[in-house]
């Protein structure tokens, strides 16, 4: 099979554990990136990374690169490619872009320009109403766009729907972890299914059905109804068919899985999604908070939980909480090695233990903190003097059957060992380029943070000048109220008086006329009106003009 470059997205922090996923599906030229990892392979390679990488949010396929500073320079540049090879007029089609360049500033304009370019394409062959059909949702070829300064890579998006939507999720609780997140975690561990997996505060049970699925070889991409390269003209059912249906490397479950909640109807939840990935049967779920843990099973084993964080789910005390996590650590769970995943110091330092490591991730828009405490019996000094290591070595605890991955770690070693000084030196200039990411990501957050507060204070100070303004508004409308009110009593004044006055001048004139009957014998003067003739007084008699003849 032909092979080519293709590129896997993760989350921040879980490149490594990725790129040993990948390798371990026969990905070739794996390098780890920044929240990515690219790597070589064929159509097997391509399908088994949707179907069994964990820690995978998409995995890409890039089909044409070039340079473009401008919009103009990023349209006839797209135009340029042959769109034929790819759609056709009765296809659908949709866009993502991911940004981080000078030249272009806004991801949606990017994709705007990209969309013009190909519908463009095919006006100008076919007709100005034959173009393929724009589909948020569902649309048949999914093409993602990443500008990195003048650099643009088009990909077609083999994934679809991001590979952390597994689809065995039927509900959930409040701010649950993030599928790929949580199974990083687990493989970050080195946890693999050989000791017993304890997770005392575990919501709607995420790490607990990843931890089955680890321990069970079950490939977390089978729950899925679709995956976006099904729609590729290249599509080769008969090869997915096959690799999704090799169960040959699943494996039953020793050591016990256990999940508690103080919440009933997380506990609840979490049973309804074990049951809905078929591994219920692997996992024991209990309703307890973590105060009432009084024994840990047997052998000592991996403690991983997401305990609130004070932010969307939170407890009237939260140093309370931390410390009881860090009591129960020291007296129940002795020998475990315990990684809990935070975001404020402060409740760290409630636990009360010196964390033998601490990992940086990214919880959704959380910068989070993943930290490992290793319990041991009686003090720290007597625990090394007898051999024991806060920092045990990955390869230490990983499964001691698999011949396979032995071979592969000594085999890295080996290389590590080997290599030149000028290999090692650029191996710690990498380092470096990570550090100052990882210190560039943080002052990137407190930049975002001073905006947020600078914004929070205008729109404060806007709401408040509203507020003036609507005052002031209301007072203006009071007094015109007042001011109308005042205007149609004095009208309704008005009228009244001349009502009255009216009624005066015809009291007077009927006692003028009564007066005049008495007094006079004349007949006219009985019709007489004086105040007919009062108005007559000073005026012309009104003639129509003389007829012209």
């Amino acid at each position: 099979m032909e092979k080519f470059e293709m590129v896997a997205k993760t989350l921040a922090g879980l490149e490594e554990v990725l790129a040993e996923e990948l390798r371990g599906i026969g990905a070739e030229n794996v390098e780890p990136g920044r929240r990515m990892v690219s790597f070589q392979g064929d159509l097997e390679t391509l399908y088994r990374a949707n179907l069994c990488c964990r820690t995978a949010l998409r995995i890409l396929k890039p089909f044409y690169k070039f340079t473009a500073h401008t919009p103009d320079e990023l349209y006839e540049q797209t135009k340029e490619y042959d769109w034929g090879s790819l759609l056709s007029v009765d296809k659908t089609f949709c866009i993502d872009s991911v940004v981080n360049s000078e030249d272009f500033t806004h991801s949606q304009f990017v994709t705007y320009r990209v969309k013009d370019a190909i519908v463009d394409w095919f006006r100008d062959r076919y007709g100005d109403d034959q173009r393929p059909g724009v589909r948020l949702k569902d649309a048949d070829i999914m093409i993602n766009v990443h500008i990195s300064a003048g650099n643009v890579t088009l990909s077609l998006d083999s994934s679809g729907e991001s590979l952390h939507k597994r689809g065995y999720r039927v509900a959930q609780t409040e701010a649950p972890i993030n599928e790929v997140l949580a199974a990083g975690i687990i493989l970050m561990s080195g946890w693999r299914g050989d000791c017993p997996f304890v997770d005392p505060m575990c919501g709607s049970g995420t790490f607990v059905i990843e931890a089955a699925l680890i321990a069970a070889n079950i490939n977390p991409g089978i729950y899925r109804k679709s995956f976006a390269f099904e729609t590729w003209p290249d599509f080769d059912a008969e090869l997915f068919d096959r690799l999704y249906n090799d169960d040959s490397g699943e494996r039953d479950v020793a050591f016990p899985i256990i999940g508690a909640d103080i919440s009933p109807a997380a506990v609840e939840i979490a049973n309804k999604n074990a049951k809905s990935a078929g591994v219920s049967k692997y996992i024991e779920l209990r309703t307890m908070p973590i105060a009432h843990w009084e024994e840990a099973p047997k052998p000592a084993g991996v403690l991983i939980t997401n305990p609130p964080y004070g932010e969307r789910i939170s407890t009237p005390d939260m140093e309370g909480l931390y410390a009881m996590i860090g009591n129960r650590l020291k007296n129940v769970f002795q020998g475990y090695h315990a990684w809990i995943i935070g975001y404020r110091d402060e409740y760290f330092q409630s636990i009360g233990l010196a964390p033998s490591q601490k990992v940086e991730l990214y919880n959704g828009a959380l910068d989070c903190e993943l930290r490992e405490y290793v319990i041991f019996e009686g003090d720290k000094k007597s625990y090394l003097a007898s051999g024991g290591s806060l920092k045990k070595r990955r390869d230490e605890i990983e499964d001691d059957d698999d011949d396979d991955f032995q071979d592969r770690r000594i085999k890295k070693r080996e290389r590590q060992e080997s290599r030149p000084a000028k290999e090692r030196k650029f191996r710690d200039l990498r380092d470096d380029r990570l550090a100052r990411d990882r210190k560039f990501d943080k002052d990137r957050k407190f930049d975002r943070d001073k905006k947020f507060d600078k914004d929070r204070d205008r729109d404060r100070d806007r709401d408040r000048k509203f507020d003036r303004d609507r005052d002031r508004d209301r007072k203006f409308d009071d007094r015109r109220e007042r001011k109308f009110d005042r205007d149609d009593r004095r009208r309704d004044n008005d009228k009244k008086s001349y009502r009255d006055d009216r009624r005066r001048d015809d009291r007077d004139w009927r006692r003028d006329r009564d007066d005049e009957e008495e007094e006079s014998d004349n007949p006219l003067a009985k019709r007489r009106n004086p105040r007919a003739l009062k108005m007559l007084q000073n005026k012309q008699p009104s003639l129509p003009p003389p007829r012209a003849r």
